[in-house]
């Protein structure tokens, strides 16, 4: 058994800022499913948002998400991050973040991206996740007070109330040592989830491999409620070629001038919203889908050839050099894209700490659900809610006296034996994929969720036989994991009886006169965590 004052789960930008702002007056284990740099967090183009001009403001910030999220978005939430962007912006640049440098008073070039009524974007040109993970990546790796736990998978979390001891908060977590095949009981006394989101559960994502929900569903698992599930934002500009895995396309190619075209050269946004190509992502992502489903074509086309080559290179150096490998010049041709899964807004309630339901449990970044997204997340808001939240949880756990560690009991693999046919999991992985893309995607109806839902149990059960069974690999927990997750969006979808944001149903066209989240509850969560959870 390992033993830490505090283990955090995932090494993106919310679980390093974490990590960072403890490190000094406690001991850090973080743990990375692969190397600390293939996370969401490094694949992010456009920047952060936050009110760094002063002719801006945080109530025009404010605004914009609120409109951006469909007016669901969490007042105080909402506030609370807007409130802190420029000290967030302040604390990465302490620590090195090598901005984009203009001759300002306040020193960054700003750019503007889709949703928002100011430039008001900070970035390193555009590979702003990468700069920023590369800068604090150094910084974690030496530091004495954190220990890196590289290709580790937490398998599950450690619940006192399920090994009947008298704490019963979160006490830790079961570790799967990827290289070695061995699981680790790892003790601490508060524990952060920093995992990231789930766009592994569609077909077509965005997102890396490891972005496959797993600490939306051990939360759940371990009695946590999750909030607001069924609004899976889907990035309208994923760049559609048979060599481009996962590429993005970011916002601020539109923020710059880009124009969406369809393949004769016609625009076609103007007619979807006024606000045309800088509309909010789901506008977009939706007139998309609508325009290649009617045309039957497989992608339309982003234009920015209108900007010089120098403007390009200079703005878009990592964007031009990827299409130009793949035969595309942008300051000649228009870019192929599709829309495609890119962001989780609702995951595991938290609340201005990032203090979930369970005591002694944290959870920070796109694994959380903090209210400040709404119905549809405004562009470059993740990477600041994770520095935002990153401060709060550590002023709260630094804040909190240390209570003993607990001792845990070994992971018992006893009765179970190793796999006989892993192509079960490679098939039920591949289906998943498929059927929650095909039904659960941008555009809904009852029927498909319906269907979603049927298979989903069907697939449940037959992983959960399998997880009893044998030995635990890496494929199989992540399975398990989007499982858990497909299953909390299809439940939250099928709850919504109207169309807002990123949830566009054709039965339910309308928007109510009242937005609400969606908050689901676990049956199997313990009546003495909800009274703790009531007084919280």
């Amino acid at each position: 058994m390992k033993q830490f004052d505090v283990l955090i789960l995932g090494s993106g930008l919310a679980g390093q800022s974490l990590a960072l702002r403890l490190a000094g007056r406690l001991k850090v284990a973080l743990i990375s499913k692969r190397q600390m740099d293939d996370g969401a967090s490094a694949w992010a183009q456009g920047g952060i948002a936050a009110v760094i001009d002063p002719a801006d403001s945080t109530a025009s910030h404010y605004e914009d998400t609120q409109i951006a999220g469909a007016q669901l978005c969490d007042p105080a939430a909402t506030r609370f991050v807007v409130e802190h962007g420029a000290d967030a912006i302040q604390w990465l640049r302490d620590q090195g973040v090598p901005f984009t440098p203009d001759d300002t008073s306040w020193g960054m070039h700003l750019t503007r991206e889709g949703g928002h009524s100011h430039r008001r974007i900070v970035h390193v040109a555009d590979a702003t996740g990468a700069a920023v993970q590369e800068t604090l990546i150094d910084r974690v790796r030496h530091h004495p007070d954190i220990q890196v736990f590289e290709n580790h998978l937490a398998v599950d979390l450690i619940v006192g109330h399920k090994l009947d001891k008298r704490d019963s908060g979160c006490l830790g977590a079961y570790i799967l040592d990827l290289d070695s095949g061995r699981v680790e009981a790892f003790s601490a006394g508060h524990t952060v989830l920093a995992t990231g989101g789930a766009g592994k559960v569609y077909l077509y994502t965005t997102n890396p491999d490891t972005s496959t929900g797993d600490g939306i569903a051990m939360a759940w698992r371990a009695g946590c409620r999750v909030s607001n599930m069924e609004f899976i934002q889907f990035h309208p500009t994923c760049l559609y070629h048979p060599q481009a895995k996962s590429f993005l396309i970011s916002e601020a190619v539109r923020g710059e001038g880009g124009l969406l075209r369809l393949p004769d050269g016609t625009r076609f946004m103007p007619k979807h919203d006024p606000r045309a190509e800088l509309a909010p992502r789901d506008v977009v992502a939706r007139a998309i889908d609508f325009e290649m489903k009617k045309r039957g074509i497989d992608s339309v086309f982003l234009d920015i050839s209108h900007k010089s080559p120098e403007f390009l290179r200079e703005h878009f150096p990592t964007i031009s050099a990827r299409c130009l490998e793949l035969g595309i010049d942008i300051s000649k041709q228009p870019i192929p894209v599709v829309p495609a899964a890119h962001y989780t807004c609702g995951g595991v309630q938290i609340d201005l700490r990032a203090r979930t339901d369970l005591p002694g449990l944290y959870a920070i970044g796109e694994t959380s659900c903090s209210g400040l997204h709404g119905a549809n997340r405004l562009a470059s808001n993740s990477l600041l809610e994770c520095v935002v939240f990153s401060e709060a949880a550590a002023r709260d756990i630094l804040g909190t006296p240390r209570k003993p560690l607990s001792t845990l009991p070994p992971w018992d693999e006893s009765r179970v034996s190793d796999a006989d046919e892993e192509v079960v999991i490679s098939h039920n992985w591949e289906e998943l994929r498929r059927f929650m893309w095909d039904y659960v995607g941008i555009v809904r109806t009852s029927k498909r969720l319906e269907r979603a839902q049927h298979r989903i149990r069907l697939l449940k059960r037959e992983i959960d036989e399998y997880y009893a069974n044998f030995r635990v690999s890496n494929d199989l927990i992540e399975l398990r994991n989007l499982v858990t997750t497909a299953d909390l969006i299809v439940q939250s979808a099928m709850r919504r009886k109207e169309s807002r944001g990123l949830h566009f149903s054709k039965d339910y066209p309308q928007t109510a006169s009242k937005a609400k989240p969606t908050v689901l509850s676990n049956p199997h969560w313990p009546r003495d965590l909800k009274r703790w959870n009531q007084s919280a």
